[in-house]
């Protein structure tokens, strides 16, 4: 049964072209006569110019995403140096007793963070005496190994932002669990902080975070019993 012309549809004609291949191959002076409205104006433009239009626009997105990569790759390998640079130092560091210190001090240093402090439980008796070894709560110590992971928020009043050289001007908080293993309990706690709120969100990713803490949780391990 055909089609009356009342009955062709825009899907029908759509359709016929899919499936006709060599229409516009006979019929090539159609290709020539087709003018579409241009989307940077009101001007009809040919069907030819059209597609160039939608070509540069779609070169112009792949090169923003290229150039958005190239930047995320010189963010990702300034991040790495950091990182490598407080490993370091951490790692040159002769004196044990010595290392809670340039740990913190190179850790504000390397990756500008404002204020920061650590507190260590179960020390050696050789290092009882030391700053990184006074006395913390039972709370503080529960909460550390019941992290999973880094917490990262604002600062509720924790105890341990009081470690921290001006805790009345920290905002956000980043708390790192330090642990021998992934598994084992924690027994010391790295604090970061801010003034600035949305410098620790909830909602920020903590891998990186994590592997600062795996890092400071091996040079710090030779500290305890």
């Amino acid at each position: 049964m055909s089609t009356g012309t009342q009955g062709i549809t825009e899907n029908d004609i759509a359709n016929f072209l899919a499936n006709t291949p060599g229409f516009f191959e006979r019929h090539a002076e159609l290709l020539g006569s087709v003018q579409l409205t241009s989307p940077h104006g009101q001007r009809a433009v040919s069907l030819q110019e059209r597609q160039m239009e939608m070509l540069r626009d779609k070169i112009k997105g792949l090169e923003g995403k290229i150039i958005e990569m190239i930047r995320n790759g010189q963010d990702n390998l300034a991040l790495a140096d950091k990182l490598h640079r407080w490993t370091r130092a951490i790692m040159l560091v002769r004196d044990a007793a010595q290392v809670p210190a340039v740990l913190v001090t190179e850790l504000k240093h390397q990756f500008m963070i404002p204020q920061a402090g650590l507190r260590l439980w179960g020390v050696a008796a050789a290092h009882a005496g030391q700053p990184f070894a006074q006395a913390v709560g039972d709370d503080v110590k529960s909460f550390a190994s019941s992290l999973g992971a880094p917490y990262c928020g604002v600062n509720a009043g924790f105890e341990a932002a009081q470690w921290l050289s001006d805790p009345s001007t920290v905002m956000s908080l980043a708390l790192i669990p330090l642990r021998r293993a992934a598994d084992a309990p924690a027994f010391g706690l790295l604090v970061l902080g801010s003034p600035d709120p949305t410098r620790y969100s909830a909602d920020m990713g903590t891998d990186f975070l994590g592997r600062v803490g795996e890092i400071a949780s091996a040079g710090l391990s030779q500290l305890l019993e």
